[in-house]
């Protein structure tokens, strides 16, 4: 095994987090800026900042608080386009674009706030027009809309990050596994999306299972270093995560591996009795 070379981007400085919306909510700037140093240090590549339901002029002191304590670039977290553009024009981009999380078909008004400040737009590929992609063809469709969209505003492909969505293994009765893996086959073979970036929320694969199995293993981190194993060969460069995971590349009889390629083949139901069994081994 050797370490996963990923691109992390920190997922800690998000109001869904208890502790941080904590610091949110006392206003404390020093464990704000404590946070943000600690990512930087332990290796993320950019930060998220998500204030949540915050006002725009605490995400820009939020911004500001973070930059003074760190050069790594940002990811600027909010639906809100109010509140995304107040964040541009307080971002310090000397230390590069910011990432702007997230752009969905459903958000294409966010688009033009690429008038206001360059950024790398994250695309949630994994919905559509309509709702909610059950089948690579209409994640496809979904990433095709946001690359025209992002291309016609003269947004390069390699400031382009496509994020196909990913959902909890230990209850993915839907396939959204094999959804994701089909995904990211089509968009590393397509011409059209040549030098496209991918990232998932990655903390969001392992959530609800058990820490270990009956052995004392562990079972969240290397279920993750067995998804980032098949995906990093297809694109998949960047995850929403946390900088304390330690993410290895797994040797094919790793049990970790065998479960999560066991999970692609079968899907469904199949595929969530072998995550218990996995862990309950």
């Amino acid at each position: 095994m050797f370490q996963a070379s990923i691109n992390i981007i920190a997922e800690s400085l998000n109001d869904s987090v208890p502790s941080t919306h904590e610091l949110y909510e006392s206003g404390n700037l020093d464990g704000i800026r404590e946070l943000a140093k600690f990512q930087d240090e332990r290796g993320a590549v950019y930060i998220d900042v998500n204030v949540g339901s915050f006002p725009a002029d605490f995400f820009v002191q939020v911004i500001r608080e973070v930059q003074s304590a760190t050069r790594k670039p940002l990811a600027l977290d909010s639906p809100d386009p109010a509140l995304i553009e107040a964040g541009l024009k307080a971002y310090d981009d000397s230390v590069g674009p910011p990432i702007l999380n997230s752009i969905s078909p459903r958000r294409k008004e966010l688009f033009e706030l690429y008038k206001v400040k360059r950024f790398r737009p994250l695309l949630l590929i994994s919905e559509g027009e309509s709702g909610a992609c059950h089948t690579a063809d209409e994640t496809m469709e979904s990433a095709k809309l946001l690359l025209s969209e992002a291309n016609a505003r003269g947004i390069p492909n390699d400031d382009l990050i496509f994020d196909p969505g990913v959902a909890p293994i230990g209850s993915d009765s839907e396939g959204n596994i094999v959804r994701l893996m089909e995904t990211l086959h089509r968009l590393h073979a397509d011409p059209m999306f040549a030098g496209f970036h991918a990232s998932v929320g990655l903390s969001n694969f392992t959530v609800m299972l058990p820490p270990k199995r009956k052995d004392g293993t562990l079972v969240k981190g290397p279920l993750e270093s067995a998804f980032l194993t098949r995906t990093m060969p297809l694109g998949l460069d960047y995850v929403i995560g946390s900088v304390k995971r330690n993410y290895e590349v797994l040797p094919d009889d790793h049990p970790a591996q065998q479960c999560f390629d066991d999970c692609v083949k079968l899907g469904g139901f199949d595929a969530i009795m072998r995550v218990r069994q996995f862990y309950k081994g």
